[in-house]
């Protein structure tokens, strides 16, 4: 019986570890992925510089796409009390500051004009280093 639970418990650590890593899309400019349309026609590319994220618009080929009308709304940080942070828009990109704390959800909602239906992206910042390739998890493409 005490060999089956430490089966159990072993099998279900492991698998959380499993989700926990992110296996992220890495796009053109090394940031990650996220999806920002029902039929992959707008992504953005999330990096992070000098404590602040960036977000850059990409069509469906990975090629920018200039900032118009678009809106961009963030979320992130502890679920009971999420912190909204001011976006501005910088050298082509949409900028927000680091939230406080080493991991933690981020929501990003785009809307194409100020009124329009927004399109919801979701990932966890982690700042925990992969021990395979290096990079923090939130940009870890490994496939493990």
């Amino acid at each position: 019986m005490n060999r089956i639970l430490v089966l159990l418990t072993t099998t279900l650590l492991l698998g959380l570890r499993l989700l926990a890593h992110s296996d992220a899309e890495i796009g053109p400019n090394g940031g990650r992925i996220v999806e920002f349309s029902q039929n992959e026609s707008l992504h953005g590319e999330v990096t992070l510089k000098d404590g602040f994220f960036h977000v850059a618009l990409l069509d469906h080929q990975m090629k920018p796409v200039a900032i118009g009308t678009q809106v961009l709304n963030v979320a992130g940080g502890d679920r009971k009390a999420p912190q909204k942070p001011t976006v501005t828009v910088k050298d082509g990109h949409f900028v927000f500051p680091v939230l406080k704390g080493d991991e933690y959800p981020l929501v990003l909602q785009l809307r194409p004009t100020a009124n329009a239906k927004p399109i919801t992206a979701r990932f966890t910042y982690d700042s925990a280093v992969c021990g395979k390739c290096k990079q923090q998890e939130w940009l870890c493409g490994c496939k493990h």
